[in-house]
């Protein structure tokens, strides 16, 4: 099968691997229709390199067409038309049964001391081989795929493997008041969203902050107060106290994480680590290695006091510096993490008709072949060509 691998920092090919094959009895081959390019894929590209081979398929978010199931699947048959959420959970573990499924007990990798793996995403988390394929393999057939029903396009489901349910936890995190205010910084494809999902929920005001022209307008064309930063700069949270009160929002979602502008420092910092052998690289960031937070102390000074602050871009950062004292004197509450997908299914689904409140179908800027994935992630990493979501197409 043709499929997008990692062979280096910004080097991302499509090369002919073996195809996928049953394993377990549970498991169920999948071909993709539609895969989409994630923000998190893009640390892949540019940062944590040290923890990917040569090879490694990339890829979390995809949907397609159940073409072989194992002996142990009842649940699904070929033919049927699923999701797959980018937690690998087994949905029956301590864990799962909370709604953790990003903390799944079953595909935790102890090794690493990180949480439930993840489809494409390095050996942090299981080094599973992703979505960005003609085919894939899924484990636990019975319960982790999304059956969603023929005839309408991909577009109206194939969020649901991760775009939809992140940003949905991010508002839930956020614990925005009824009728309350929200501060979204970064609009790329989880902000949009979670801009879109908070006001659909009743938000009162959603401010969203970017550099990107057209990702300003795409947001304000949906009634968010959209703000430059490259117009506000050290501003920005003043001009955000003045929207409200002179308090700040009562509720801010960090949707940029650790490639944030403005710390040329730790962006240094990040690039010569990528410079070095894979197992010096790995102590380093493992054990010294530090974000580009300039996002969430932004964050930090526009919430208002007694406010929560929802951390959905990725960090990963192992000696972070926090102002600590900030945190406590504000009596801020900070929620994170990776999104439990499962648990916000239901919640979502029925927004997923003809009605689309949320916009989904039309939410992909670009559609391309699997084939042009390389020039599509270049793209992508320099905001060009008005680029905010792309799905490929096997």
């Amino acid at each position: 099968m043709r499929a997008l691998t990692w062979h280096g920092r910004r080097d991302v090919r499509v090369d002919t691997v073996p195809d996928p094959r049953i394993i377990e009895p549970t498991d169920v081959i999948v071909r993709i229709t539609s895969t989409g390019i994630c923000g998190s894929d893009l640390h892949l590209y540019e940062v944590l390199g040290p923890y990917l081979d040569p090879g490694d398929i990339l890829g979390h978010e995809p949907m397609g067409i159940v073409e072989e199931v194992g002996a142990g699947v009842s649940a699904l048959a070929p033919g049927d038309r699923v999701v797959i959420p980018f937690n690998v959970s087994c949905q029956h573990c301590f864990m799962c049964d909370q709604g953790l499924h990003s903390q799944c007990e079953t595909t935790q990798v102890r090794e690493r001391g990180t949480g439930a793996s993840l489809f494409g995403y390095t050996k942090l988390y299981g080094q599973v081989p992703g979505g960005q394929a003609e085919f894939l393999r899924v484990p636990f057939g019975d319960s982790l795929p999304i059956k969603v029903p023929q005839g309408p396009p991909d577009e109206r489901f194939v969020y649901l493997s991760d775009v939809l349910p992140t940003a949905w936890q991010a508002v839930e995190y956020a614990a925005i008041p009824p009728g309350g205010t929200v501060t979204v910084l970064g609009l790329g494809p989880i902000g949009d969203m979670a801009a879109r999902i908070a006001l659909h929920r009743g938000a009162s005001l959603v401010i969203g902050v970017d550099l990107v022209p057209e990702r300003l307008s795409r947001a304000a064309a949906r009634g968010v107060k959209a703000l430059d930063l490259g117009s506000y700069g050290k501003n920005l949270a003043d001009a955000i106290r003045d929207l409200t009160d002179g308090r700040g929002t009562d509720s801010v979602i960090d949707a940029v994480g650790m490639e944030a502008h403005g710390a040329p420092v730790a962006k240094a910092a990040q690039w010569m680590t990528g410079l070095l052998p894979d197992a010096v690289a790995q102590r380093l960031m493992e054990n010294a290695g530090v974000d580009r937070l300039h996002a969430l102390y932004t964050a930090i000074d526009v919430v208002r006091r007694g406010g929560t602050i929802s951390l959905s871009g990725v960090y990963g950062g192992m000696a972070d510096p926090m102002p600590m004292l900030t945190l406590f004197d504000k009596q801020i509450q900070l929620r994170m993490g990776q999104a439990n997908v499962k648990r916000w299914v239901d919640d979502i689904l029925p927004l997923l008709d003809d009605t689309d409140p949320l916009g989904v179908e039309g939410f992909a800027t670009h559609t391309v072949p699997l084939e042009d994935a390389p020039k599509a992630y270049e793209t992508f990493q320099a905001k060009q060509d008005g680029m905010v979501k792309t799905l490929l197409k096997p």
